[in-house]
C-alpha cells in the first residue's frame, strides 16, 4: 500500500471449479473498478486460466480485450503437482509460480474460495494482509485471514462481493463482466455455426458435476425435438467425460439437434451468440448467465437460491422434494426426475415470449404433446 491507504498490488485467489471461477468474477470485477490503477493478479488453477486470458496470450503485462480484467495470471497445478511431487520437473514448477507470487510484492491478497489450501496460499503470499469469510465453506480457512468480511446475500455471487466490498470498504453494485475475447475462437464459432446453417439457437447441456444434478440426456433431446418444431435449432453442448450423455441427447432428438465439443474460449464464444440455454447446475449455466443469456434451469439437489442462474432472465424448475445438498450422489435424484419435457419446453417458450423482437416464437403447447 502507498501512503494514503490506496493498494498498488492486490492477489486474488480462486482456484476452481468453472462454475465457482465464474461466480468470483463479478468480485473481481469490482475490485477492478474499486482500485482502477492497481495492479490485479489471480492464483487459479491451470485448466481455468481461459476465463481470464485468451490461449497464446501473455499472461502478464497490460491488459486487453485478450486479457480485460487481471495484470497477471499465476496458474497452478495442485492435483497434477500432488501426483508427482517430488520430481525435479515438478519442483522447478511449484518453485517458480511461487517464486512469481512472492515477488509480485502483493499488498493484500483476498481468498474468494474459502477452502483451506486457498486460504494457505493466500497467507503464503507474502501480502502483509489476506482477507477472507468471517464463515468460509472449510472453517479452519479463517485461521489464515488477518481482515474477517461478514458475507452477505443468499446467493454466492452476492457473497463474494461482500468480500470485496469488506476491501474496498464501501457497497458496490454487482457489474457486468468482460470475458476475454479470443479472436481465433470466434472466428471458429463462427465459421462453423455458418457451415452449420443454424440460424438462431438455444444450447443444451446435458451435464452435470455427478449424477444427481443431471436430468436426463434422453430428455434432452426430445426437448431439441420440440425446439425445432417452433424453428429454434439446438445445439448439445458436451465436456470432457461427457460424450455418452451426448450421444444419447442426439439419438433423442432424431436428427434436430447439433452436437459441439468446445474448448473454454470457444464456449464463451459460443454462448455469446445464444439466445436461450437449457441446463442444470453446471458450469456452462453459470456462464449462460454471466454473459445475459436467458437460461431455463433445472435443478435438482442443489439450491438455486445460493447457485442459481444470476443476472439474467431464467426461469428455475425444481421439485420441492428434492433434497438440498451437495453431497456428490452420482444416483439420479428422483424428484428431479419428475420434472417433465413439457414444463422444460413451455419455461423455453415463455422466455422466447419475452424476447418479442428476435426470430421464432413458440407455439402453444399442451400436456403430453413432448412425453
Amino acid at each position: 500500500m502507498d501512503g494514503s491507504g490506496n493498494i498498488e498490488r492486490l492477489l486474488i485467489v480462486r482456484l476452481s471449479a468453472m462454475g465457482d471461477v465464474i461466480h468470483t468474477l463479478p468480485a473481481a470485477q469490482a475490485l477492478r473498478y474499486a482500485f482502477p490503477n492497481s495492479m490485479i493478479g489471480w492464483v487459479i488453477e491451470e485448466r481455468w486460466a481461459e476465463f481470464l486470458c485468451a490461449p497464446g496470450t501473455p499472461r502478464r503485462g497490460p491488459r486487453s480485450a485478450q486479457r480485460p480484467l487481471v495484470d497477471w495470471i499465476h496458474p497452478v497445478s495442485l492435483s497434477g503437482w500432488r501426483k508427482s511431487l517430488f520430481t525435479i520437473p515438478t519442483m522447478q514448477q511449484i518453485a517458480k509460480t511461487w517464486n512469481d507470487v512472492r515477488g509480485a510484492r502483493y499488498d493484500v491478497a483476498v481468498d474468494l474460495q474459502g477452502a483451506i489450501r486457498s486460504a494457505v496460499l493466500a497467507r503464503l503470499s507474502g501480502a502483509r494482509e489476506v482477507y477472507g469469510a468471517a464463515e468460509p465453506r472449510e472453517s479452519p480457512a479463517s485461521l489464515w485471514y488477518t481482515r474477517r468480511a461478514i458475507t452477505r446475500g443468499a446467493h454466492v455471487v452476492e457473497q463474494n462481493l461482500s468480500v470485496a466490498e469488506a476491501l474496498a470498504q464501501r457497497k458496490m453494485k454487482v457489474p457486468a463482466v468482460e470475458f476475454p475475447r479470443d479472436v481465433a475462437a470466434e472466428r471458429r464459432i463462427e465459421q462453423q455455426l455458418a457451415e452449420l446453417r443454424t440460424g438462431e439457437f438455444a444450447i443444451l447441456n446435458p451435464g452435470a458435476g455427478w449424477g444427481a444434478k443431471r436430468w436426463p440426456a434422453e430428455r434432452y433431446g426430445r426437448v431439441a425435438r420440440a425446439l425445432a418444431a417452433d424453428g429454434l435449432h439446438a445445439i448439445v453442448n458436451y465436456g470432457p467425460g461427457e460424450e455418452k450423455l451426448a450421444s444419447e441427447a442426439a439419438a433423442a432428438s432424431e436428427g434436430t439437434a447439433t452436437l459441439i465439443k468446445c474448448s473454454i474460449s470457444e464456449l464463451i464464444a459460443l454462448t455469446r451468440r445464444a439466445r436461450l440455454f437449457i441446463g442444470g447446475d453446471t458450469g456452462p449455466m453459470h456462464l449462460a448467465a454471466a454473459l445475459r443469456v436467458p437460461v431455463v434451469a433445472i435443478f435438482g439437489p442443489t439450491d438455486p437460491a445460493r447457485n442459481g442462474p444470476y443476472g439474467t432472465r431464467s426461469i428455475v424448475l425444481r421439485n420441492p422434494a428434492s433434497p438440498t445438498t451437495h453431497a456428490r450422489n452420482m444416483q439420479p435424484d428422483d424428484a428431479m426426475l419428475q420434472i417433465t419435457i413439457d414444463s422444460v419446453v413451455d419455461a423455453a417458450c415463455r422466455l422466447l415470449a419475452g424476447d418479442n423482437n428476435r426470430g421464432p416464437k413458440c407455439l402453444p403447447h399442451t400436456k403430453g404433446t413432448h412425453g
